[in-house]
């Protein structure tokens, strides 16, 4: 399977491939907290009803088809990134 890299992506995989990478000091410590971090972020427990046009539903559909995961995970994640800044509104 051929997995498709965005800018940024690449910029990273090209970096740890000129060995620009170290290995943290305490790499046991470190990979708990950041797995305690990832857990908390990715825990779901709220649940959320709202009502979006048919229109709107069946794009967000196809978008995550393209994307090839489910179309409420998708809506999460825009949602996500949008109240923690890194999805921007569009200007005028």
């Amino acid at each position: 399977m051929k997995v498709k890299l965005d800018a940024e992506e690449k910029a990273i995989l090209a970096s740890y491939e000129r060995g620009e990478w170290k290995l943290a000091p305490n790499q046991q410590e470190e990979k708990s907290k950041l797995q305690r971090y990832a857990r908390a972020t990715l825990k779901k427990d709220k649940r959320v009803n709202i009502r979006i046009s048919a229109k709107d539903l069946y794009q967000l559909q196809m978008k995550a088809l393209e994307e090839g995961i489910p179309y409420q995970t998708l809506m999460a994640s825009v949602l996500h990134k949008f109240v923690s800044g890194g999805l921007a509104p569009r200007r005028a």
